[in-house]
């Protein structure tokens, strides 16, 4: 295929879109499964959520903004905590993390995994319990463990050799023994269904299982006796759908705390498998349930610790984006609207890559709908762009629209609640949306929008 002079985001001008994109007989639908569960049209063809209509949301707080429905957040924290009894849930605040959901996570009794000393910040600041906080992050700052420490977080994942180093001239100091677990590289990256098992691990994270660093540091916290090593680490990748890169990575990991106890006589109580879980961001993706993954899961354990005559360690698991992301949509208002030399329509709306920057960074794709109204128009194929100085500032590459879609039309796009207002910028100078929390018909502002204020209070110049 020849590529495209303007680059892979024109290489397919006047197709038709993706194959698995296909023409809706009705572009109003609303697909549950992209959705929060408390999203529906109401009688006069607006979306509304937990009861509290966009159009309020919009003349209310303004566009664009991230809407989260708080009763969906909380149900998929209960599915997680339901499927995975016996486990540890650690909800990965890097998915997206405020105060207000610190809290939510906490009053549903998850775990909360951090990984820098602002997350850390944020966490303690809402009243989250630190023993129930753990601690990620390949290069954290002295000043970062200490603090961990002195709170009494739950575990630290150790990354390097380094960090065994300096938490461990911590811990002396303030004499304390901080647990900890020991992230494994082992080999296996996970990418939606299908996994690769690489001959080396070319990445930032963890120790070497191939190449043995990861026994060598095992074996010096053991000896060293100052940390107390509770368990071994493994993350494998995002938006996975398939368990196949699990059941490699969990003989792998299981295998190497086998040869811990053969080697030093300690059987190590804990396994942390990490997350990555997928979720339905367009119809061709088709995430498993929370009790279907802690099926195979637990399956995938119990069999390799049988066979290596290991007693079953504790489980945890680090779910963030299958918690938060499709309890999320954001609101935008339409602006522009082109045809662009009858190749495709351009719809622009009033945000872009500084709320959403996973499609220009990953080539992630959304679904979109008109929100504010129903039509009755036939279904256009058309772009969602934002209003950035950026050719690749799009928010949905392709998706079905009614071909009336017009400035001042409300625009939702669903599934936004992970790594969006997280990787949120001020590109452009753009202040960042504000979160609005709904429930039960009332709305409330849990991370303000910025202002102009905000920006320039930086600029000291």
């Amino acid at each position: 295929m020849r590529a495209h002079e303007a680059g892979a985001l024109h290489g397919e001008l006047g197709s038709t879109g993706p194959a698995w994109l296909r023409t809706p007989e009705d572009v109003n639908v609303i697909l549950p499964q992209l959705w929060p569960s408390g999203v529906a049209r109401a009688a006069d063809g607006a979306l509304a959520i937990g009861g509290v209509s966009v159009r309020d949301l919009a003349e209310e707080f303004g566009t664009p903004a991230y809407v989260l429905d708080e009763n969906d957040l909380r149900e998929r924290c209960r599915d997680f905590l339901a499927a995975f009894a016996g486990c540890d849930v650690y909800y990965a605040g890097k998915a997206f993390l405020c105060r207000a959901v610190v809290r939510i996570i906490a009053e549903e009794g998850l775990h909360l995994d951090v990984c820098t000393g602002g997350e850390l910040a944020t966490a303690l600041s809402a009243g989250m319990p630190p023993e129930r906080i753990g601690f990620h992050g390949n290069n954290k700052s002295v000043p970062e463990l200490t603090r961990a420490v002195e709170a009494g977080v739950g575990r630290i994942i150790v990354d390097s050799f380094h960090e065994i180093e300096r938490l461990t001239e911590i811990a002396r100091r303030l004499d304390k023994t901080p647990a900890v677990l020991l992230r494994v590289t082992v080999g296996v990256e996970a990418h939606t269904h299908e996994f690769i098992a690489t001959a080396h691990e070319d990445q930032k994270f963890g120790f070497s299982l191939s190449g043995g660093s990861a026994f060598t540091a095992a074996a010096r916290i053991i000896d060293d006796g100052v940390l107390d090593l509770r368990g071994l680490h493994s993350h494998i990748g995002s938006q996975i759908f398939d368990t196949s890169g699990f059941e490699v990575s969990a003989r792998r990991v299981l295998g190497l705390q086998a040869q811990i106890r053969d080697a030093r006589g300690v059987e190590l109580p804990e396994l942390d498998l990490g997350g990555g879980f997928g979720i339905a961001y367009t119809t061709q993706d088709d995430p498993a349930s929370p009790s279907d993954l802690a099926k195979r899961l637990d399956k995938i354990v119990a069999d390799e610790c049988e066979s290596l005559r290991l007693a079953l360690p504790r489980l945890s698991i680090e779910p963030g984006r299958a918690i938060v992301g499709p309890a999320v949509f954001t609101l935008y208002e339409v602006g522009t609207v082109k045809d662009v030399d009858g190749i495709r329509t351009y719809v622009s709306v009033d945000g872009g890559m500084s709320d959403n920057i996973r499609a220009a960074l990953y080539g992630a794709t959304y679904s979109a709908t008109v929100a504010s109204r129903a039509s009755t128009a036939p279904p256009i194929l058309a772009r969602v762009v934002g209003k950035h100085c950026e050719s690749g500032d799009v928010v949905v590459k392709d998706e079905f629209l009614p071909a009336d879609v017009q400035p001042g039309d409300l625009l939702a796009v669903p599934g936004t609640g992970a790594y969006c207002r997280s990787m949120a910028s001020n590109y452009n100078h753009v202040p960042r949306p504000p979160v609005v929390a709904v429930r039960d018909g009332r709305a409330r502002v849990i991370v303000r929008r910025e202002t102009e204020d905000d920006l320039l209070a930086l600029d000291v110049g």
